[in-house]
């Protein structure tokens, strides 16, 4: 959590849009925590999802301000809020961490009471939760870090979008953690590549291949819902797949560099080596080709298989040269002669993801806005497209994804332990698992 970038700790829509901008109406300056004296507004925080990037979230929102005090917590289960909430006291042992009993709130329902006794809002849960969570917030007037991504259906969004403008309205500053936008490699490389110094992007390959994540195994007599929601990264409805979680960041890079979103992708991906019950029905590789309207091309690849060749950046092919990035810090420009552009020097560069909230809580101070919802929206949308592409082996265009009545979360008042989960498994205890050319758009 330190805030040089040395340990980086976790993990036309078009330029009418704030996309260029990379969605900050200021540009972002690299500054540390803020300084403001005592007779600041207290700003209060809350933190609805309670898991391993909740509890960092926190920690970087309370290292971003002077005056913040974390008062309320909300998650579906009160094991995990007890575990971040004593994580979060032992690190903060200066009245940072001020959360009574009675705002401790579980259950399905609990952001709400949460978000009512706070100022700021961390939303960190799950992404199929994030649309209705966002909405209630903007709802109530409060300003918003919502982890990535920010939905896992067109439905959501189409609701994000939608509380979006509601945001913008109010003047509500929502950094979405897309925390490349915030790296100050990639702010330099965008810049250069703004200025025309590669020329017009033409093609380019964006990568997250690594091992793969955690598994949560099923516990005797464990309810379904409950099964799902603790072993969440491999049922879509929660999680969205591989490709939304992780791989929107490279993703998300490629939009931003080009200035576009794509008008349609195609694509394969399928299991070969994670195929145990407890994997749900998610993929383990994906590869999609995107296609943008200026008729740039962009090969994307994922995966999640141990023993594997690890890549996690981005490059790209301009009219006049090439770049190259990376999120521990790297951002290369060179001419096709091989003639040096840039090279960036990290070694000062702040972590980015604190500089979200260093960002965020400056912006609030200063009565200004950042607006990162649309941009995340559609990045989340883009990765959503390559899913379909690659569930279906179909090629699928942005208008005609954006059409479907495509919606894979319950409705928030049918949510329960005792609920039936939108996918079951067999008397097998399997999955049913995307097959290609059959399945349509899960």
């Amino acid at each position: 959590m330190d805030q040089k970038k040395n340990n980086i700790s976790r993990r036309h829509f078009v330029k009418e849009s704030s996309l260029a901008a990379g969605g900050i109406i200021l540009a972002p300056s690299l500054v540390t925590a803020s300084t403001f004296s005592k007779k600041e507004k207290p700003l209060k925080i809350a933190v609805v999802g309670c898991g391993g990037r909740g509890t960092g979230a926190v920690s970087q929102a309370l290292k971003a301000d002077n005056n913040v005090e974390l008062v309320a917590m909300a998650d579906a289960f009160s094991d995990r809020l007890e575990k971040a909430h004593n994580r979060l006291s032992k690190m903060f042992q200066s009245g940072k961490v001020n959360v009574k009993p009675s705002h401790k709130f579980v259950g399905f329902g609990s952001y709400k009471k949460a978000i009512d006794a706070a100022d700021v809002v961390i939303l960190t849960t799950p992404p199929g939760f994030r649309p209705q969570h966002f909405e209630y917030a903007v709802s109530q007037g409060k300003h918003v870090f919502m982890e990535k991504p920010v939905a896992t259906d067109v439905a959501g969004i189409k609701k994000v979008l939608d509380a979006a403008k509601v945001a913008k309205a109010k003047k509500l500053n929502v950094v979405v953690g897309l925390q490349r936008h915030y790296q100050t490699s990639y702010i330099e490389a965008y810049k250069r590549i703004q200025k025309g110094d590669i020329g017009q992007i033409v093609s380019g390959q964006v990568y997250w291949n690594s091992a793969g994540v955690w598994v949560r195994p099923r516990e005797f007599n464990q309810k379904e819902m409950e099964y799902q929601m603790r072993n969440w990264y491999y049922f879509n409805w929660i999680c969205g797949d591989h490709i939304l979680e992780q791989h929107i960041h490279n993703i998300d890079v490629a939009n931003w560099f080009i200035g576009e979103y794509p008008i349609k992708a195609s694509g394969v991906g399928g299991r070969e080596v994670r195929k145990g019950k407890d994997h749900g029905h998610i993929f383990d590789h994906h590869a999609v080709e995107f296609e943008y309207a200026n008729g740039a091309i962009i090969s994307s690849q994922c995966r999640h298989q141990p023993g594997t060749k690890t890549r996690v950046d981005e490059s790209f092919q301009g009219t006049k040269g090439t770049s190259y990035t990376s999120g521990g810090g790297t951002a290369k420009l060179k001419k096709y002669n091989g003639k040096n552009i840039y090279n960036h020097d990290s070694e000062n560069d702040i972590n980015p993801y604190q500089q979200e909230h260093n960002q965020l809580f400056k912006s609030i101070r200063n009565g200004e806005v950042i607006s990162n919802a649309e941009y995340g929206a559609k990045s989340t949308m883009t990765a959503i497209l390559g899913r379909m592409a690659t569930y279906s082996g179909k090629e699928i265009t942005w208008d005609e994804a954006m059409a479907l009545d495509h919606k894979l979360m319950p409705d928030e008042d049918t949510l329960s332990f005792d609920s039936v989960p939108p996918i079951i498994r067999d008397e097998f205890g399997n999955y049913p698992i995307p097959i290609p050319g059959q399945t349509t758009f899960l």
